[in-house]
């Protein structure tokens, strides 16, 4: 075997090195985006999971409210408990601080108890700078900045020993001047590490603490030291407990539905190549059809055939899979240093990760791409074991093959429908994805039996039409041939169509949904510390409020017809799961005019209080309409008004929110205010009166926030309908950026395989164009029926492609989508596009047949007529 390999088959590559070096280049490519997009998400979830550590330290507990802060007592509880040895409390949140320029840039502030805090969070202990007084930590009025605050803030990576430098951060309406004593190793986001005392005072979080880490004394049983501290008398109720890996291992699980979504696209391109390397073999097997023949008179057996264009695949694999890891390597560490670690989910951001490269990654993906290859040169290796020896030597080719096979087409999209409707495995639609693979599958083997149906059909209209008659005859007779011809541009297309329709799916309705949250012409936000962003941490609009008097005097400018309030204010349900979001709002209309509700909005029960969820709560925490949510009340009771009455949330309905993926949940702003006393707002929307300039009431806001928030315009954000609008399909684009170049990928291979199947099955018929001529054909007239043929095979591969494309959209749309990322989509076809993407198929497959015949049907067919006399 190794010596046909070194000389059979290594005169076919030498003769044809380009031929080759595309199917090499297709599972190059595959390989390169797959293993790329994995190690890119691999080194950012490894960054951050690394940043966690270092923030949070290694305690044997963390102690969190579920929202905001707590009252410190619980630390004086549990600092004398006797089976916690060491207890470390922790107060942070989210700022703002001035870089150059007065570029205002987010800054997580954290107090520290120094005293404590080597011990369970060395990478958060304050270090001097050189010629700082050694107790600069306890001292009021110096923080300590971490690499990458020092970056934000335009400072240089080293202090200078004869320099110092300050810092104005904020939380709230008033900026502090702190002097920067020196740094912290902690990396991650940029931080400003303080002591807790001088941070509580300076920024009024007076008795306030975030969290508290616990070492606990050895032997000591978690779960029954949990269970007595929350049923001992006076325990807060809305206190938790929480391991030290669940901020990591929430963001690790909520964003690995995104990043397996993420890798099955890559892969897209990996499944077009194997297509693209069986249509390089088979015009290979096509070409050397005689000296395979030879080969088996000469003794080769057939399984010895079959084993030798297995070889070849498997030469193919090996080369581009080997290429694709250094590709990919090379792509991953492009992105991370230009992109950083966030693909467009939103999951990284402010990360800017090293590469990690990964052995065991590296194993997988590349046995993918041999694998792949290996399948694609299967049928081709099949082709050359069944060859029929004299037949072939006389170029007689092989017998038509009539397809018998569509009962194992419906059976696989049988399969398929069922697959479809297994709930997701782990929080990933595994079976779903197993339903596109038999789909795909099921669809390609049915179209000899679709060539049937519609051809035979369509013949007799040419019946008294020579050239079409002979185009439109050859593809009925030979229908497993022109399967096997355009199976390459089946795959492509409905992969191309199925996300082109998911894409547009979606696109659409965000911009719907836009239209419904969006009702106002202007909204005013508070200066906070940074957009929350997909890292479930704190909503940053939990640190900057309105008062209502900043409220009552925006209803009073000129050209403000009206306003409309909304607070928001992060809420931790389960220490599990990433926060989820409480909006609190005007619903004085209807809650369907305020929100996309998917349906009607049930009638809320006397004496209780009706509460809208975001569709992610009901997969995440069962709050299914007509139930009441008891996680809701234990997690207001911390901030209610003391009461003897107990409050019960009724959920009255489900609204689409493309903006929280793990949840949401909508209250009338009049019942907030009435169970916690709290009238501050974190955003205004103002409706604009007739004629009034947009632009003149901008300037009055912000004039207004220069009065009442110690003279900073600053302090506001405002922004326009259209801007919002467009900033938030800008963020759409740019998240499925990735996902337009691995369809623009798979396309193009699946072209490349058009040319390749026509150039095989062409330069098979050399004799059938003689004979052609001989019969009286022009050269022209042979193109014109080559050129048919090309037109008929890919208009049937185009349809073929354009429903089981529609198909894939669906369980892509309905199944993949919900059971991926929790929330629902209306399904839009956008007609016009996909007439256009398969008419553009067909002109190129029109186009690549007729180049194809121009070289078989020149003047040497005539003689190879001869080859038989």
């Amino acid at each position: 075997m190794r010596a046909l390999l070194t000389t059979f088959s290594w005169q076919e590559l030498r003769h044809h090195p380009w031929r080759n070096a595309a199917a090499v280049l297709a599972v190059m490519l595959g390989v390169a985006l797959a293993f790329s997009v994995q190690l890119i998400n691999a080194s950012a979830l490894d960054e951050f999971s690394s940043a966690v550590r270092s923030v949070n330290g290694q305690p044997d507990l963390e102690v969190r409210a579920v929202q905001g802060g707590f009252d410190e007592a619980v630390f004086a509880q549990l600092a004398q408990h006797p089976q916690v040895t060491l207890a470390s409390p922790v107060l942070e949140f989210q700022g703002l601080a001035l870089a150059s320029g007065e570029r205002q840039v987010p800054m997580r502030v954290i107090g520290v108890d120094a005293l404590v805090l080597p011990t369970i969070a060395p990478a958060l202990m304050p270090q001097p700078a050189a010629g700082a007084d050694r107790f600069a930590l306890f001292a009021p009025g110096h923080v300590f900045l971490n690499a990458a605050a020092r970056s934000v803030l335009g400072l240089p990576a080293q202090a200078g020993g004869d320099t110092t430098e300050t810092v104005q951060l904020r939380s709230g309406a008033t900026w502090h001047r702190l002097g920067v004593a020196g740094h912290v190793a902690a990396s991650g986001t940029a931080l400003a590490v303080m002591d807790i005392a001088a941070a509580q005072d300076l920024f009024d979080q007076v008795g306030r603490l975030s969290r508290i880490d616990l070492r606990l004394a050895p032997g000591t049983d978690r779960a029954a030291f949990i269970d007595a501290l929350q049923k001992s008398p006076g325990w807060p109720a809305g206190v938790q407990f929480a391991e030290p890996g669940d901020a990591a291992e929430r963001v690790s699980n909520l964003s690995r539905a995104y990043r397996v979504n993420l890798t099955v696209l890559a892969l897209v391109a990996l499944f077009t190549g194997a297509f693209l390397v069986f249509s390089v073999l088979a015009l290979s097997v096509a070409k050397r059809a005689q000296q395979f023949a030879l080969l088996g008179v000469l003794g080769l057996t057939p399984r010895e055939r079959l084993r030798l264009v297995l070889a070849e695949s498997l030469v193919l694999g090996v080369i581009g899979s080997g290429a694709g890891l250094a590709l990919g390597t090379a792509l991953a560490a492009f992105a991370l240093r230009v992109l950083g670690g966030d693909l467009g989910g939103g999951y990284f951001e402010g990360v800017a990760p090293k590469l990690h490269w990964s052995g065991g990654a590296a194993l997988l993906y590349g046995g993918l791409g041999v694998a792949a290859a290996l399948v694609g040169g299967w049928w081709p290796a099949r082709a050359a074991q069944a060859l029929p020896e004299a037949q072939t030597l006389k170029g007689l080719g092989a017998a038509p093959t009539q397809s018998r096979s569509h009962w194992l087409a419906l059976g696989l999209i049988a399969l398929s429908a069922a697959l479809a409707n297994i709930p997701a495995i782990g929080g990933i639609p595994v079976a779903a994805y197993l339903s596109v693979a038999c789909l795909l599958v099921g669809g390609i083997t049915a179209l000899p039996w679709l060539i049937a149906l519609l051809y035979d059909r369509i013949a007799p209209a040419f019946a008294e039409r020579v050239l079409p008659m002979l185009a439109i005859e050859r593809a009925r007779r030979m229908r497993g041939t022109a399967a096997v011809a355009v199976s390459g541009v089946v795959a492509s297309l409905s992969l191309a169509v199925a996300l082109t329709v998911m894409v547009a799916s979606f696109r659409d309705s965000v911009t719907h949904w836009l239209d419904v949250v969006l009702p106002a012409d202007l909204y005013v936000r508070a200066t906070s510390g940074g957009r929350g962003g997909n890292s479930g941490g704190t909503n940053s609009t939990d640190t900057a409020t309105f008062p209502p008097a900043f409220v009552q005097a925006l209803a009073q400018l000129p050209g403000v017809a009206r306003t409309g309030t909304l607070r928001t204010q992060s809420l931790q349900l389960d220490p599990s799961q990433p926060a989820v979001t409480l909006i609190a709002r005007s619903l004085e209309g209807s809650a369907s005019q305020s929100l996309p509700l998917l349906g009607s909005a049930l009638p809320v029960p006397s004496g209780q209080i009706g509460i809208y969820v975001s569709e992610p709560m009901v997969e995440l925490y069962g709050a299914r309409p007509g139930t009441a949510f008891a996680p809701l009340a234990v997690a207001l009771s911390a901030s209610a008004l003391p009461t003897k009455a107990t409050h019960t949330y009724f959920v009255a309905g489900v609204w689409r929110d493309y903006a929280r993926q793990f949840g949401a949940i909508t209250m009338d702003a009049r019942d907030y205010e009435r169970i916690t006393g709290q009238r501050d707002v974190s955003d205004i929307s103002l409706w604009l009166a007739p004629g009034a300039s947009e632009g003149e009431t901008q300037t009055a806001v912000r004039a207004l926030a220069a009065r009442q928030a110690d003279g900073s315009p600053d302090s506001v954000e405002i922004a326009s309908v259209g801007q919002i609008r467009a900033t938030s399909l800008r963020i759409f684009d740019r998240s499925f950026a990735v996902t337009y170049w691995l369809q623009a990928v798979a396309i193009a291979i699946g072209l490349f395989g058009i040319a390749a199947s026509f150039s095989a099955q062409v330069l098979a018929r050399r004799k059938e164009f003689g004979l052609l001529a001989h019969l009286g054909f022009t050269r022209r007239q042979v193109l014109a029926v080559v050129a048919g043929e090309g037109a008929a095979w890919t208009a049937i591969g185009a349809v073929a492609g354009l429903v089981l494309g529609l198909a894939v959209s669906v369980v892509l749309v309905k199944v993949v989508n919900p059971q991926s990322f929790h929330w629902t989509m209306d399904l839009l076809v956008p007609w016009a596009r996909l007439i256009a993407l398969c008419g553009a198929v067909v002109v190129a497959g029109t186009v690549t047949a007729w180049l194809a015949g121009r070289a078989a049907a020149g003047k040497d067919v005539v003689l190879a007529v001869k080859e038989d006399w």
